[in-house]
């Protein structure tokens, strides 16, 4: 495994514009640091019966934290991500860790998939199959892609980023360069949270080559900026008034990781660097709080395991901090809010999401908006089935 952190290592060394196979390959002595560090883990006290209203219940990470340390098995899905072919290259200073799966299917169209925070090219590893190989999962094989699946610089085997300035802007000019290095003239892009800032950028900055942006968990550019007048909202439709006391919880009742990481999250780093419980609590509670759980557990809508394989990739690649700096460099850039695109745009709006169409049709190109009345921010993995329907009907006129 390349060396991200104290916690991985490698003699892989790269150069400039080069293309590297990788392989990830966790030595055993950072999983029983981890073991250690979970078993002599320092539990705060709690509130009788307040469920989840401070925060993650004591009682739940207790024992998710018990599971993490004697029964789940990271070897196994450290192998189920190396069934897959993964490469880094150096992209404007940073290092990229990238999954690069090519369809069998000879006219297969070339797709780059964005993950945002607190997710990981895991959240991808359930459609890359349907998408790359459809005739073997009863899909036609016309909608065929080549997948391209990047850990954004500052998120897991991409490592830490080393300069300030890293901004979705600049992920999304080093996609276009990953995409060209790659010899993809003519492609697609897809991503939710950050990911659904990256890629309507990418098509923005790189018109001439991008075919067309998918996106689900839409927020920025998707959601109006400060009060909306009662006279707006006058004519709002049902869904979108249920959307926007939606949005109205969520700055009010679950914003504050977005200020502090917006603002300090060099501070926060010592915290989720140094302690898996608090790592996992900062990530399992998104989990909870932003899926489509019927119950008020996060493993209702995602697999227990494969919630977990994503917090190791922060814990592993030591980039809890870093990938938290993606606040505070966009809160931070001279210019927030996206320019108007011209590039066709589907967006897959999943039930708890909060996206709101006039706001969106404001800066892109919406030639497709399809509701979900299932289904959270992490769709990939919640409902995998429906994410991958979407995308092909969304690509299938742009081929």
């Amino acid at each position: 495994m390349s060396n991200t952190s104290d916690r991985a290592s490698s003699a892989t060394v790269l150069t400039t514009n080069s293309i590297r196979p990788f392989r990830i390959d966790v030595p055993e002595a950072n999983l029983a640091d981890l073991r250690e560090r979970l078993a002599r883990t320092h539990w705060p006290d709690e509130l009788p019966g307040v469920g989840w209203r401070y925060g993650v219940p004591l009682g739940y990470l207790r024992e998710l934290a018990e599971y993490w340390r004697t029964s789940y098995d990271w070897r196994k899905y450290e192998a189920e991500l190396n069934g897959f072919p993964q490469f880094t290259t150096e992209i404007d200073g940073a290092k990229v860790h990238f999954l690069h799966v090519r369809s069998a299917e000879p006219e297969a169209m070339p797709l780059i998939l964005t993950h945002g925070w607190p997710g990981s090219i895991v959240e991808f590893l359930d459609v890359i199959g349907p998408l790359t190989d459809p005739r073997a999962h009863g899909g036609d094989p016309a909608d065929a892609f080549h997948l391209v699946i990047p850990s954004m610089p500052g998120y897991g085997f991409s490592g830490p980023t080393h300069e300030a300035g890293w901004t979705t802007a600049r992920v999304a000019k080093a996609w276009a360069e990953l995409m060209r290095r790659l010899g993809y003239a003519r492609y697609g892009a897809q991503g939710g949270d950050w990911g659904a800032f990256v890629s309507p950028e990418l098509g923005r900055i790189d018109p001439d080559h991008v075919a067309g942006v998918h996106v689900n968990a839409a927020t920025i550019g998707f959601i109006p900026y400060g009060p909306v007048p009662p006279d707006e909202v006058a004519t709002f439709t049902e869904v979108e008034k249920t959307r926007l006391t939606r949005l109205g919880n969520f700055m009010a009742e679950m914003n504050g990781y977005f200020q502090i990481q917006a603002t300090r999250p060099q501070t926060i780093a010592y915290g989720l660097s140094d302690s898996p419980v608090g790592l996992l609590a900062w990530i399992v509670e998104k989990f909870k709080e932003w899926t489509d759980s019927a119950a008020d557990l996060p493993e209702a809508a995602v697999d227990r395991d494969r919630m977990l394989t994503n917090v190791m990739l922060y814990w592993l690649t030591g980039t809890a901090g870093s990938s938290a700096r993606l606040y505070y460099e966009n809160m931070h850039a001279a210019s927030w809010g996206q320019q108007p695109g011209t590039t066709p745009t589907g967006v897959a709006v999943f039930a708890e999401d909060i996206a709101i169409r006039r706001y969106g049709e404001r800066g892109n190109n919406i030639v497709r908006w399809s509701e979900f009345d299932r289904g959270g921010h992490f769709a990939a993995m919640e409902v995998p089935e429906l994410l991958i329907g979407d995308v092909r009907d969304f690509f299938r006129p742009l081929r």
